[in-house]
């Protein structure tokens, strides 16, 4: 009896996933033929961004079984070196092709080419999801919330900073956000005379936002360690939800220091890529937000191992924008999660993307989850430049595996 009543709960409450119902085709989830990799494509967008560590290049992974994932991020170059060890490869071994295409050069990747293994990374949970005939959200266990919240940076200016950090709150947004002062057209940035007037512009973001709204602030990593200790006293009292990449970003160490220095809460990770990056701050407790984003740390494949280091200690989520397809991402991942999240938003919201019909669902100052196969993304390639192609294999170096199968070092 007890048997029977817990298949009819599986097959009740399941669906595909629990119940092994056929995912497609009549062929069982479980016992489906591998779905190998045969081509991978990268397109410049119409309004490609300058910056190689903020790319909205899309990439494609296209499949044997007619199946296309779609990620964003990368270069020609970065992409070119990586989609060379998926040609040939399961698509379904997310976890293996990850570790494949970080160790598969010998090097661990820097920044640079991580952005690009974000990209992969996201085409193939795109697959997954499409193959299953499931959101993303669904394959990592479900949703925890019901939407993401945001905060908005460069929100539409709307009369004085008071009134548009008023009308941010008023759309929706839990947070508004500024950055240290810019100084005069032409003249030179005196941290001193910036930090006065950084503190005036924060008084007037606070009275903005009200008591029931929330402000943060970017530091840019432009302040000396002195400016940045002085500015952070000076706003504590304005309670900031978080101030941001305090210091240059290259010895994370010196948050071992500032911790002591900084009341308001720090938020870092930004200008990072992959766990290894940030793990001691987040261990330590030196930062109390996480920045991290895709496809910067290597995809969702790594972006939820950080978000479970981050709840093990306590420290919160506040990724940086990102462009349209890794944002729909972002929330697949982050809508997951039990830690506290918010998400950066540029702007009042999305703008119309020519080679994207479709990609996240913003409104109401809100990211929501929706219930599209896959990631829920569109692509339009013809609305797209292809700047690379790769369908033959490539092993830069031997491949070495343990006994059980598992890749290690070479």
């Amino acid at each position: 009896m007890r048997r029977m009543f817990l298949r009819s709960l599986l097959a009740g409450a399941g669906g595909p996933l629990l119940s092994g119902a056929p995912a497609r085709g009549g062929e069982a989830a479980d016992n489906a033929a591998p779905i190998r990799i045969r081509r991978v494509r990268c397109y410049l967008p119409p309004r490609p961004r300058p910056l190689l560590s903020q790319s909205n290049a899309i990439v494609t992974v296209e499949t044997d079984q007619g199946i296309t994932g779609i990620g964003e991020g990368g270069s020609p170059d970065t992409v070119k070196a990586l989609a060379g060890l998926l040609i040939g490869e399961d698509a379904t071994r997310i976890e293996h092709l990850w570790q494949l295409m970080y160790r598969g050069h010998f090097y661990p990747p820097g920044r640079e080419k991580l952005h690009a293994l974000g990209a992969l990374d996201l085409a193939l949970w795109d697959i997954r999801g499409k193959a299953l005939g499931q959101p993303v959200h669904a394959l990592f266990g479900g949703l925890t919330r019901d939407h993401v919240e945001c905060y908005s940076t460069a929100f539409p200016a709307l009369g004085t900073l008071r009134e548009t950090a008023r009308a941010c709150i008023e759309a929706g947004f839990r947070a508004f956000r500024i950055g240290v002062a810019d100084p005069e057209r032409g003249q030179p940035f005196d941290a001193r005379s910036m930090v006065r007037k950084s503190y005036e512009q924060c008084r007037e973001v606070r009275e903005g936002v009200g008591p029931g709204g929330e402000w943060a602030i970017d530091y840019h990593t432009r302040l000396d360690q002195a400016d940045a200790v002085r500015l952070s006293a000076l706003i504590e009292e304005l309670e900031p939800f978080f101030a941001e990449d305090l210091v240059r970003s290259e010895d994370a160490a010196v948050y071992r220091v500032l911790r002591q220095q900084v009341k308001v809460p720090i938020a870092v990770g930004e200008q990072f890529g992959d766990r290894w990056d940030i793990n001691e701050l987040v261990e330590q407790h030196l930062i109390d937000y996480s920045r991290v984003t895709i496809p910067n740390v290597g995809g969702l494949t790594e972006l939820r191992k950080l978000a479970s280091l981050c709840e093990l200690h306590y420290v919160g989520l506040v990724p940086h924008f990102t462009g349209p397809v890794s944002t729909a991402a972002l929330v697949h991942g982050l809508a997951t999660v039990p830690a506290p999240v918010t998400m950066e938003i540029l702007g009042a919201g999305p703008e119309p993307e020519p080679h994207l019909p479709q990609h996240y669902d913003f409104r109401g100052g809100k990211v929501w989850p929706n219930s599209r196969p896959g990631l829920g993304v569109e692509f339009a390639p013809d609305r797209a430049t292809l700047v690379a192609e790769v369908s033959e294999p490539v092993r830069p170096i031997p491949l070495f595996r343990r006994p059980d199968g598992s890749l290690t070092n070479w």
